[in-house]
């Protein structure tokens, strides 16, 4: 898979790399902004290992509960994370989309964090594995709606950050 195909997006957040970093890595801080805008977290377990596991719940407002999971590969601290994300049932099993059987079953994603005059860029790269050529497709031609979907949980993420460092 060449990286030109890869789904990528870039934040610059006004927090230093440190900060950044330990927002994306402890469940107490995922917990207040992970997922779309208007859902409830319900479950927020982090193993932050090679090998261990993000494994979330969420409620959207209309009442439809969904799982998730990043089951993480490689961890560079303040640096790195990779990770295979997947939508999971309650006891952390792999499953469709719950919207989508087309959706490819992972996406591995590539997170880094570098840091310049007090401010953190992060950029994620993600790109199906192990999926057949129409989930692939299915993936690709949902950049727009990836997009979106990004940058509102990220907005979030903002407006957390926002928070906990006026409130020191």
């Amino acid at each position: 898979m060449s990286e030109k195909n890869d789904f990528t997006i870039t934040r610059v957040f006004d927090a230093p790399r440190n900060l950044v970093w330990k927002v994306h890595t402890e469940p107490e801080h995922l917990a207040k902004w992970w997922g779309p805008k208007g859902f409830k977290m319900l479950a927020c377990n982090l193993d932050l290992r090679p090998g261990g596991l993000f494994h979330y719940g969420m409620e959207s407002p209309d009442g439809l509960k969904m799982w998730g999971k990043f089951v993480y590969r490689e961890i560079q601290p303040q640096q790195k994370l990779v990770f295979v994300v997947s939508f999971s049932d309650e006891n952390g099993g792999t499953t469709r989309h719950p919207m989508s059987s087309s959706w490819p079953l992972e996406v591995l994603n590539t997170a880094t964090f570098t840091e310049k005059d007090g401010k953190t860029t992060m950029i994620i790269k993600g790109h199906p594995i192990n999926a057949a050529k129409d989930e692939e497709a299915v993936f690709f031609s949902a950049f727009d709606g990836m997009n979106q979907g990004f940058n509102g949980t990220y907005d979030q993420f903002e407006e957390y950050l926002k928070s906990i460092t006026n409130s020191n």
